[in-house]
């Protein structure tokens, strides 16, 4: 079955998924919620934390997505050696496997991203569509 963002229609956004508290935190240091996402469009995964974080890359280079556990005590975007957190809560934590690794930018350096936990508001939905193209 073909998606309508398959075929250059509208991107699906997901929001970041942020916690009341750090929502306001968030705010203080110029990174609002409302530019924090996961976004779809065509046959590109775009992945944004404000100023903090971004990575662009195809879809194809999705190896596997599926929600996680564990719960992070952190927020903001953290890594090491390929894995990245970006979150804003606790909560709806999923994992994207990506190969090749791909590239990210944190603070404007560039980093490797291999491994991708994103807390997103709907983020059963969007493994989902992760799923269905790998």
């Amino acid at each position: 079955m073909v998606k309508g963002n398959e075929l250059g229609g509208k991107p699906q956004r997901f929001p970041l998924l942020f916690d009341a508290w750090y929502a306001i935190h968030s705010r203080l240091l110029f990174l609002p919620p409302v530019s924090s996402y996961v976004e779809l469009s065509g046959q590109q995964v775009n992945i944004r934390m404000s100023w903090a974080f971004r990575s662009c890359f195809p879809r194809t280079a999705v190896v596997a997505a599926a929600t996680v556990n564990t719960r992070s005590l952190s927020r903001g975007v953290h890594g090491f050696a390929g894995w990245w957190l970006v979150n804003g809560s606790a909560d709806g934590i999923l994992a994207i496997d990506l190969e090749p690794p791909q590239r990210g930018y944190v603070m404007g350096f560039p980093v490797r991203v291999r491994k991708l936990l994103v807390s997103v508001a709907e983020h059963e939905v969007l493994a989902a569509e992760l799923r269905n193209l790998v």
